[in-house]
């Protein structure tokens, strides 16, 4: 895909921000253009890097003992979470990552969380609940109590993972205190963004939100209610009345509530094996010095608390919810890696202040083929926001950053970076705003880096990388105050330099 489009003009120039709820602002965004920090030139860098092909995950820097030191030294409660809204690539290192762990695990979140990782022989697996360390034979994946759990979907993954050879068997285990998403969840989320119009959030429509709120408001069923089928039909004829009361679009009878029950003694014999208290299983596993890696779903910018609120989802992805949504103490917390695009995407509604509108956005969607893994939306793309990022940072205390993506924009011949945000007025602001009317009508100030304009994807080493590609990495390293430990030059599971 040729970015070329892309290319900056010298000038500064205006674009309409995006509206909130998909429309447009009537007023502009400002756009400041500040020379490239490192002064150097923005003539084509030519690459002169050298292929490096290899069939372990890791790839050749495998063999070299400061990477396999590094990975080896994560603490024992160690974290992969999102800088951003999402979509990030946190997937892949889990599944990196998971073979020097002995349990990888879930702590929020749903279906609406889809991690596309690939294994040894190249094939693609879209998991949705289960856990990305799947792949690693040796690793247990455990879907903790702060996840919403709907069985169907599953099941569905289950079988996938089955029918392509990779065991599942003894080696996942569901919280019996997560609470269970129904059907009937996911319909009342479509009829809850039928009800907002224009302000709609932009959910998945998977079942999330309201999932969460049967938790919140204690009419909620949970994982370990499937072993006393005595009780369930009158909890589950609690939640569909309610549901059925609240939306006059809502369908629901005896026939339905039979049809349900029925349904659920089948999941829950199926699901039996899988059940436990997963958060004995997990701090007896720290008791007995056993390493545990947490796969963050979604992304700090969509946290219920520090978000971009209304435009979040319903949990809270960032590092708080590790410890509610697994029972472990906040003292065990070790090494937590954010994972971050070169650039920045988000699905659905809600502010985007680095935005790229009109061709420029679809040419950057195309190249990186910025789909969702759960729904197939096509996201909204823009440039890498740093004052977002910081935030992420300061809110989560990263050790370190895995940069994916990378080679998405190696076409382009000029590159910016969003560093600071003014008010209108030119107050300068000091940190991500809650405010959405100042998100709305803020200025973004760029710093333009050169491209390469050179294929990286087949680099493996930082120190092939392309000069401007090296520049870019570190600019972002100096202005967030992080290392950049892990970069992605391509979606394959060798893909990764390790810096």
């Amino acid at each position: 895909m040729n970015l070329s489009a892309l290319r900056l003009d010298s000038s500064p120039i205006s674009a309409p921000q995006r509206s909130f709820n998909g429309g447009r602002n009537r007023g502009e965004r400002s756009v400041l253009f500040l020379p490239c920090a490192s002064g150097t030139s923005r003539k084509l860098i030519q690459c002169s890097a050298k292929a490096v092909a290899s069939s372990s995950p890791l790839g050749v820097a495998e063999q070299t003992g400061d990477v396999l030191d590094r990975i080896g030294s994560l603490s024992q409660v160690s974290g992969v979470l999102g800088c951003q809204w999402g979509d990030e690539g946190k997937g892949k290192l889990v599944d990196i990552l998971a073979g020097h762990f002995d349990i990888v695990a879930r702590c929020q979140g749903g279906a609406n969380a889809g991690h596309t990782i690939y294994n040894s022989e190249g094939k693609k697996f879209a998991l949705h609940l289960v856990p990305s360390g799947i792949l690693n034979e040796e690793t247990l994946c455990i879907i903790g109590n702060g996840v919403v759990v709907h069985l169907p979907g599953l099941f569905k993954e289950i079988d996938g993972l089955e029918s392509n050879g990779i065991s599942c068997k003894g080696r996942i285990l569901v919280s019996d205190r997560a609470h269970l998403l129904f059907d009937f969840h996911q319909v009342v989320d479509g009829l809850r963004e039928s009800e907002l119009a224009n302000s709609f959030i932009g959910t998945t429509k998977r079942g999330i939100g309201p999932c969460y709120s049967s938790k919140m408001i204690r009419n909620g069923i949970r994982v370990s209610d499937l072993r006393h089928m005595d009780t369930f039909p009158q909890k589950l004829d609690l939640l569909l009345s309610d549901a059925a009361s609240r939306f006059k679009g809502f369908n629901y009878g005896p026939d339905v509530l039979r049809e349900e029950v029925e349904r659920y003694k089948r999941f829950a014999e199926r699901l039996e094996p899988f059940i436990a208290d997963t958060v004995h299983v997990v701090n007896e596993s720290l008791s007995k010095k056993e390493k545990i890696l947490v796969e963050g779903g979604q992304a700090t910018m969509l946290d219920i608390d520090f978000g971009t609120y209304p435009f979040v989802t319903s949990s809270s992805p960032s590092a708080g919810g590790i410890c509610t949504g697994l029972g472990i103490a906040p003292k065990v917390l070790g090494d937590l890696v954010g994972v971050v695009k070169a650039y920045t995407t988000r699905v659905g509604s809600g502010p985007f202040p680095t935005e790229i509108l009109g061709k420029g956005g679809d040419l950057l969607r195309l190249a990186g083929k910025e789909f969702g893994t759960t729904t197939g939306r096509p996201r909204r793309c823009g440039w890498l926001d740093v004052v977002a990022l910081k935030y992420c940072c300061l809110i989560n205390g990263f050790s370190s950053l895995n940069l994916t993506k990378l080679d998405v924009l190696s076409d382009l011949p000029e590159i910016r970076l969003g560093v600071s945000y003014k008010q209108i007025d030119g107050t300068p602001v000091k940190s991500f705003p809650a405010d959405l009317h100042v998100l709305e009508q803020l200025k973004v100030e760029y710093e333009v880096l050169p491209g390469w304009q050179c294929d990286i994807s087949s680099i493996r080493n930082y120190e092939d990388l392309p000069l401007a590609a090296r520049q870019y990495v570190e600019r972002i390293e100096e202005l967030v105050g992080i290392p950049i430990h892990y970069i992605g030059v391509g979606p394959g599971r060798d893909a990764l330099i390790f810096k």
